[in-house]
């Protein structure tokens, strides 16, 4: 079950792969966001996926909206998959699986992160979400539907 449409997204700060920490509250302030949570770098689902949102980034840039990923891979793993893959938006770890659980994007017992992607208008409340553990394409298309009300 994803968090619902119209609540405001917890806020959440996690290492990055630019080297700082991100938060929603302190450097998104005013912003508009993707936040995407996948299950782990460099297996073939969710390398689609990052591609995907790599290829369509320029629309989500010329919108003033910020691309984030998540999952529960370390910083350096994270470095690596965005170095291979010329991924120009950050990688975020979550490790300790936290964020993830507050989004309900942990998949209970196993730990692992679900394919669910959240679109957060200025003010941060949820504008559109999308859950679909195998159609990693289908997230990027529905975000991109949904960019409009933003």
């Amino acid at each position: 079950m994803a968090l619902k449409v119209n609540s405001v997204a917890p806020n959440f700060e996690l290492p990055s792969t630019n080297g700082n920490k991100i938060s929603l509250e302190n450097d998104l302030k005013g912003k508009p966001c993707v936040i995407y949570f996948y299950p782990k770098d460099f297996t073939p689902g969710c390398t689609k996926e990052a591609c995907e949102f790599r290829d369509q980034f320029a629309t989500f840039r010329n919108l003033d909206i910020d691309v984030f990923g998540i999952s529960r891979d370390n910083v350096e793993t994270h470095i690596k998959f965005k170095d291979q893959h010329k991924l120009p938006f950050e990688l975020l770890s979550d490790v300790d699986g936290k964020v993830c659980k507050a989004y309900e994007a942990l998949i209970p017992i196993v730990g692992v992160p679900k394919r669910i992607s959240y679109l957060l208008d200025k003010e941060h409340k949820i504008v559109a979400v999308y859950q679909d553990f195998f159609g990693a394409e289908d997230h990027i298309k529905e975000m991109l539907k949904k960019i409009q009300t933003v």
